[in-house]
């Protein structure tokens, strides 16, 4: 593992992402689920630890708001819901947590219909696969498996659809989210010599750091601290932008807190506000917030389908630069 192995993982993304369109315009790796369930089911579970389970969250989110029954459990966790004809289980094998999820997926082979969702067709998880769905990340030598968080969200999105949860974005064509997506990550690398610098100044801090996102979106900054810390091994934390000022606020009084804000919240005006009045500072992605270090705008940064996509780039961006600099 290294800061140039993970460099090289993220200028990977767009063409990798764009493969991922291309194979989902030509087939639709759901096409077996009209005859693996009998009607909608009562209950979906989605499975995950980890960048696999901050999708999950997202996608159970997206399928509630369409009413469908979706949840979204740690793998590890003793209980959920029961098994049975009624229940779907979707399993999201990112990275590890093998061991968590077979346990977990023990308690219903052969009673409940089963999709999994891994790169490695050979991985014990696939075993348990009534379908088995391809992320095709590819490998990411760093370990870090960040097209495959991206990618994991992608296919999520489109399982959802399938289940009846419409697109959240401004195109109801996954393969077409992608390409968008692909193109602002490639602009976002593109760029990166002239922003990254000017951020992780800003961002500077003896404290911890800080990632902030809409519920909506709140894998994003879940999935940039998890990457902060486990490649240049930096305290991160992510929060909720709304939830922001009952619990962050206060961490902000008695630090120097500096943090990335994905916008796109109803709170972010509050949010920022507060912040400055304590002396924060904050660096701004997909929009324009007085007082931000840094704006950092990409095209598609106003469609919720695109943001989901591309912002995640940002925070791992940020993690390669800090550890490229750690290893000096």
């Amino acid at each position: 593992m290294s800061a140039q192995l993970l460099t090289a993982d993220l200028e990977a993304k767009p063409a990798a992402m764009t493969a991922l369109a291309d194979r989902l315009a030509r087939r639709d790796p759901y096409a077996a689920l009209p005859s693996l369930l009998d009607d909608e089911p009562a209950g979906i579970l989605l499975l995950g630890l980890g960048a696999s389970r901050y999708a999950c969250e997202m996608a159970a989110a997206r399928m509630r708001r369409a009413g469908l029954g979706a949840t979204a459990e740690y793998a590890s966790a003793l209980h959920s819901l029961p098994p049975g004809p009624d229940t779907l289980v979707v399993a999201v094998s990112v990275g590890g947590g093998l061991r968590e999820l077979c346990t977990a997926l023990d308690r219903y082979v052969e009673q409940s219909a089963i999709i999994v969702l891994t790169d490695d067709p050979d991985s014990p998880v696939a075993r348990y696969a009534d379908i088995l769905v391809p992320l095709m990340s590819g490998e990411e030598k760093s370990g870090l498996t960040c097209r495959g968080h991206v990618h994991a969200l992608a296919l999520l999105s489109l399982l959802g659809h399938r289940l009846g949860a419409p697109s959240a974005g401004a195109s109801s064509d996954l393969s077409l989210s992608l390409r968008r997506a692909a193109n602002s990550v490639s602009g976002l690398l593109e760029r990166a010599p002239r922003w990254l610098p000017r951020a992780a100044e800003a961002l500077h801090s003896p404290d911890d750091l800080h990632f902030v996102a809409p519920a909506e979106r709140l894998c994003s900054a879940q999935q940039a601290a998890l990457v902060v810390r486990q490649g240049p091994v930096l305290p991160a934390h992510a929060a909720e932008s709304g939830e922001w000022s009952h619990t962050d606020r206060y961490l902000a009084a008695v630090s120097d807190y500096r943090a990335v804000l994905f916008a796109g919240s109803h709170y972010d005006e509050r949010l920022t506000e507060q912040l400055l009045h304590l002396r924060g500072a904050f660096v701004c992605v997909g929009g324009d917030m007085a007082g931000s270090a840094l704006n950092l705008r990409y095209p598609g940064d106003t469609d919720a389908d695109v943001r989901l996509l591309t912002e995640p780039v940002v925070g791992e961006l940020l993690a390669a630069h800090w550890w490229a600099e750690r290893d000096l």
